[in-house]
């Protein structure tokens, strides 16, 4: 059975709203998880791999490039506003941007790190299964 014309071959959002959606969503989450905890924490990470996995799902196939380098811009741009508004959140209080910035890239690697793989992973497999439905046609 073809997946032509499918959401996993065809996708919904072009790639300026999922980008915007992306900044959106990783806020959201950043605030939420200061209030409750008072520092970004596990459930961001969690969160974060999530919100990449689900970017790379959502995105017409014209814009993979757009969400495929979105993952670490997002997490740069999330830990550098927190590095300049609360730099406690992510580092030391008394820790500059820049050294809060660091620190927050070292803290939460792990979860760039997972999140950039799902990401570019399910990009892969979207664009594999395209080609596979073209070549059928």
């Amino acid at each position: 059975m073809s997946q032509t014309g499918s959401v996993w071959t065809e996708g919904l959002e072009p790639g300026r709203q999922a980008v915007a959606l992306g900044i959106a969503v990783a806020l959201t989450i950043v605030a939420v998880n200061v209030t409750l905890v008072g520092e970004l924490s596990f459930f961001f990470d969690l969160c974060f791999i999530v919100l990449c996995l689900g970017l790379a799902l959502v995105v017409k196939p014209h814009d993979f490039f757009t969400v495929g380098v979105l993952p670490p811009l997002m997490m740069l741009a999330v830990l550098t506003l927190l590095g300049a508004v609360a730099p406690e959140t992510i580092a030391d209080k008394g820790d500059g941007i820049v050294q809060a910035v660091v620190s927050g890239l070292a803290h939460h690697s792990g979860a760039l790190v997972a999140g950039y793989a799902l990401c570019l992973g399910t990009l892969a497999l979207r664009q594999r299964s395209r080609r596979q439905d073209a070549a059928r046609v």
